[in-house]
């Protein structure tokens, strides 16, 4: 008899009540063994699919290219420009950022030789950069020079002819083959070898592709696809041009204040003399031993201060955007106040020469100088010493421009300038490939065709990120504009004719003297003493030497170079 008429024979003689107690008793089982089986599924884990890891990145697949990079950048949320190894600060540098997007592009190979890859490290890229902006300190005008992988197709060389003339060498590949107009000619043997790739139209979009990865506040806006030979962004730069912003009044004044006019405020008052800060400002140009107006950098040694400049000078910006000041007509109505900026051009500059100058033209132009002090500073003989006195804040000053001539138009470097250069400057013969160019790269190029955007205006443009940047000051602008004019109709209303006939005078007569240096606040320096009356510092000559004697150099023999010793 087969197990299963066994079992249905035994069930026949269970009861009714033992066939529901054996049913129940079997469905517990069931259930039992179904949770068990999920319980067990469920804590096995489940085998994960194994990624592939990255291809290594091999440079030696790509050609490089030496170019030039101009970028702008906003300087409040950075440590300067520079990056200066072992120093830790709180705010990274410009330097450091421009670095990691390059290294994040794999735009640039650098040869770390036992450095940390997380280190800031420009060996092997030919490295160079024009300027030294301190912290703080903006530029819209920035360059360097860097070697980096270029989108240009590696070939196999060409063999020998018959003659056994290299199928790479210039007789090989004459100019005629490829055509002098497209500056062909000039290319390297590498770039003769693909003739049919341009190296501004099919190359990298460097712009568009650093741009992505940068902070908003730090902007590509074009580069130079053929530098002169043997460029050097530090170097090759004969010209810098800075500009400083400042405001008129300087700081709040009280309608009392303002309905007694400028002239009569005098020093302190806020308002500035205009007039006699381009006086003053004029005394700059030309070639000046400025170590009077510096910083000594002893680590340098420099034992020459002279500098050429080109052009000095304040300048009214045409479309005021700030705030609102008290109004001179005796009431508490406000009005625009007027925005300037002081422009310097020269050759190079010292370290915190520029907002030295910029020191010394708000002194005059609140009265507490006259604008002859230029002259005695710059008058080394008369003062050997720098007097003590504060250079200007740095947030307003801007690296407006960096200038690259003609090196042919350029004079040797000993202090004879023509009239035209020493009166306007060089003119700029970089050749710069802009934002919004549709030269700009390959996908620059597609993106134009198809209308989408061309790296400047659109999605995630240039001008897409500044506007945003710039729609968040214009709102702090706006809400604290308003609230200056609530604050303001707040109180006594009082007309000019019940005004106490100088009050003011009466009033600040015993009180601190007040400086404006370019900064958000004046400050407070108690009587103000003039410049030649305060205590001298030790003369360039005794800092070197202490420094040397202390560092055990050897004394060093001065030196002047056209845009060495650019630091502001």
């Amino acid at each position: 008899m087969s197990t299963t008429n066994a079992w249905v024979s035994k069930y026949q003689e269970y009861s009714h009540a033992d066939l529901l107690r054996r049913v129940t008793d079997l469905e517990a089982q069931l259930r039992s063994l179904n949770s068990n089986g999920l319980r067990q599924a469920s804590s096995s884990p489940k085998p994960k699919k194994l990624k592939k890891a990255p291809k290594p990145f091999d440079p030696s697949r790509y050609h490089t290219r030496l170019i030039a990079l101009k970028f702008a950048y906003l300087g409040g949320n950075y440590n300067g420009f520079e990056h200066h190894a072992n120093n830790t600060t709180p705010l990274p540098t410009v330097e450091e950022e421009l670095w990691r997007a390059l290294r994040k592009t794999k735009l640039i190979f650098p040869e770390f030789a036992g450095k940390s890859e997380d280190e800031v490290c420009w060996d092997g890229c030919e490295y160079s950069k024009c300027g030294r902006t301190d912290r703080g300190v903006s530029a819209f005008g920035q360059v360097i020079g860097i070697k980096v992988r270029s989108a240009r197709p590696k070939t196999a060389p060409k063999p020998a002819d018959a003659n056994g003339v290299d199928g790479t060498s210039d007789e090989a590949m004459g100019a005629e083959d490829y055509g002098v107009e497209d500056g062909v000619a000039n290319r390297t043997v590498e770039e003769r070898q693909s003739p049919q790739w341009d190296s501004i139209r099919d190359e990298l979009s460097y712009i568009q592709t650093l741009n992505r990865v940068l902070p908003r506040d730090i902007r590509i806006l074009a580069w130079c696809p053929h530098p002169p030979p043997d460029f050097s962004a530090r170097f090759s730069c004969k010209e810098r041009r800075y500009r400083y912003f400042f405001t008129n009044p300087s700081f709040a004044t009280s309608p009392a204040l303002a309905s007694t006019g400028r002239a009569a405020a005098g020093a302190g008052g806020g308002w500035l003399d205009v007039e006699a800060m381009q006086f003053a400002a004029k005394k700059l140009e030309g070639l000046h031993d400025f170590r009077n107006m510096c910083k000594v950098d002893p680590s340098k040694q420099l034992s020459s201060f002279e500098r050429r400049i080109f052009h000095a000078g304040i300048h009214t910006v045409d479309s005021p955007t700030v705030a609102h000041i008290p109004n001179n007509n005796g009431s508490n109505q406000l009005s625009k106040p007027e925005l300037y900026y002081f422009e310097v051009r020269g050759s190079a500059f010292l370290w915190h020469q520029v907002r030295h100058m910029v020191g010394i033209l708000f002194l005059v132009g609140q009265g507490y100088e006259n604008p002859d002090v230029v002259d005695r500073l710059l008058d080394i003989e008369k003062s050997p010493g720098k007097p003590v006195y504060d250079m200007a804040d740095d947030q307003p000053l801007v690296l407006w421009d960096c200038i690259f001539p003609d090196p042919a138009s350029v004079p040797a470097w000993d202090g004879k300038v023509d009239d035209t250069i020493a009166s306007n400057g060089y003119d700029d013969a970089i050749e710069w490939v802009y934002v919004g160019d549709e030269v700009g790269g390959r996908e620059t190029n597609k993106r134009v065709v198809l209308g989408i955007d061309d790296g400047l205006f659109g999605r995630n443009g240039v001008m897409d990120d500044l506007w945003s940047l710039w729609r968040k000051r214009k709102m702090d602008e706006v809400l604290a504009g308003s609230l200056m004019d609530i604050a303001a109709s707040l109180g006594q209303r009082m007309s000019t004719s019940k005004l106490i006939p100088n009050r003011h005078l009466v009033e600040d007569a015993d009180r601190s003297d007040r400086i404006f240096d370019g900064s958000d606040r004046p400050r407070t320096v108690g009587k103000y003493v003039p410049l030649m009356k305060r205590e001298k510092l030790e003369t360039p000559v005794v800092v070197n030497a202490r420094y040397a004697v202390r560092k055990g150099l050897a004394p060093r023999e001065g030196h002047v170079n056209g845009g060495a010793d650019v630091d502001d």
